[in-house]
């Protein structure tokens, strides 16, 4: 399951991800520095526990896919 743990920043970071995009174009596109892209990125994978860009892109799809089944009914949510 997911580290909801991830900021906001490192949440909206790993979207631009799913979508092929560079870290330039990430920074473009959230109007920061490519640094702090690679900051977010960096953060997300010792959140994570991935070793890539590529296995966090897909961790990610996956954690995303999970928050929306939960949202929708289709899975129980998690004991408290």
């Amino acid at each position: 399951m997911a580290n909801f743990n991830l900021t906001p920043a490192e949440v909206a970071v790993l979207n631009l991800l799913l979508q092929g995009m560079s870290n330039r174009s990430i920074a473009a596109a959230r109007l920061v520095s490519i640094r702090t892209v690679e900051s977010h990125i960096s953060r997300a994978l010792d959140k994570s526990g991935c070793q890539s860009r590529l296995q966090l892109t897909l961790w990610w799809m996956q954690q995303r896919q999970s928050l929306e089944e939960m949202c929708t009914g289709k899975v129980p949510p998690l004991p408290a």
